[in-house]
């Protein structure tokens, strides 16, 4: 089998979490990038800038799109249909429709395209999922997930809800996505959010509430705060037969009331520090496209969670929750 070529599109702060990890997977890497490229290759010391986003098309055989969100459907679409496969940084796409669309044309034209939902690659949360997964929790009852750092006033478009989704669409849809990866479909979903600061120092919090149809409730909190607020997440979640929680701002990170049964024996994988969750998701996907096993994120897992980023967002503009029975049900 020969040996893919990745091309990376984008050149912004997440590129410089993708571009090391395609690197230390031994990848040839082209960019493209309207801004950026050359100081992006230059700051890893590997990968070649290319002119355009056609000639890097006719270059590689993957294209990973880390570029801002709304023109992840525009790029995705156009790899797609160069008969490449596809990994594209959540969002998957700005709205539903478009989100939609990609998967169902992945799917047309036989092509794999990967959601980078990084957080279910974290190693706290990959834990999680598993001790859930084996029953650990019981039926889980509560969910409640925190997610807070500093406003990204580096470039203007997160500030625009059209283009980004806001706080909601960009920052939480991480945790919108671990809640439905646990406990499963969603029924209803319910936001409220608050803005302040200054135009120079905006801050922005936002709290959405979803009731899955097992009956579980899942609380998502998101703070995007003053430049000084470090980055910190939590977790709490609570089933009939204990509770497992972290916290990322405290020295121990995880604790725990799960029977002496259960413990906490094999919840916390072995991980070298050094080997950061962007590689690890960057490994399974190149992996998937080489033969390997399926991710455990898929793109209809992506579409899904701009769905509920984008309910959440509907739900904020009308005041009233917003139904997802019937779509569950179809």
């Amino acid at each position: 089998m020969k040996e893919l070529r990745i091309g990376l599109v984008g050149a912004g702060v997440i590129s410089y979490a993708h571009m090391p990890a395609l690197l230390a997977l031994g990848k040839e890497v082209l960019v493209f990038s309207e801004v950026g490229a050359p100081e992006l290759v230059a700051a890893h010391g590997g990968g070649t800038v290319v002119d355009s986003f056609d000639e890097l098309l006719a270059r590689v055989d993957v294209v990973d799109v880390a570029t801002p969100t709304f023109t992840h459907a525009e790029y995705v679409e156009k790899a797609l249909r160069a008969g490449k496969d596809v990994i594209s940084e959540k969002p998957l796409a700005r709205t539903d429709g478009d989100a939609r669309r990609l998967v169902d044309l992945a799917a047309e034209l036989g092509r794999t395209l990967y959601p980078a939902q990084v957080v279910r690659f974290f190693p706290e949360y990959a834990a999680l999922q598993r001790a859930v997964a084996a029953g650990d929790l019981g039926e889980l009852a509560v969910l409640r997930f925190t997610r807070s750092g500093a406003f990204p006033t580096r470039s203007p478009w997160f500030a625009d809800v059209e283009q980004s989704g806001g706080i909601i669409l960009d920052q939480m849809v991480h945790d919108l996505d671990i809640a439905r990866w646990l406990a499963g479909e969603v029924a209803t979903v319910s936001a409220v959010s608050r803005s302040a600061g200054t135009l120079d120092e905006p801050v922005q919090a936002a709290h959405v509430l979803l009731t899955h149809t097992s009956g579980a409730v899942s609380q998502v909190s998101g703070t995007w705060g003053p430049q000084h607020l470090a980055f910190t997440t939590s977790f709490s979640v609570s089933g009939t037969g204990g509770t497992l929680s972290h916290d990322s701002g405290t020295e121990r990170g995880f604790s725990t009331d799960l029977p002496p049964a259960a413990g906490t024996g094999g919840l916390i994988p072995d991980i070298d520090p050094a080997e950061s969750p962007y590689y690890v998701e960057l490994a399974e996907f190149i992996a998937a496209f080489e033969g390997g096993p399926t991710p455990r994120v898929s793109a209809a897992d992506g579409a899904a969670a701009v769905r509920l980023g984008n309910a959440a967002l509907e739900s904020l503009r009308t005041g009233q929750p917003v139904s997802l029975r019937e779509e569950v049900m179809a």
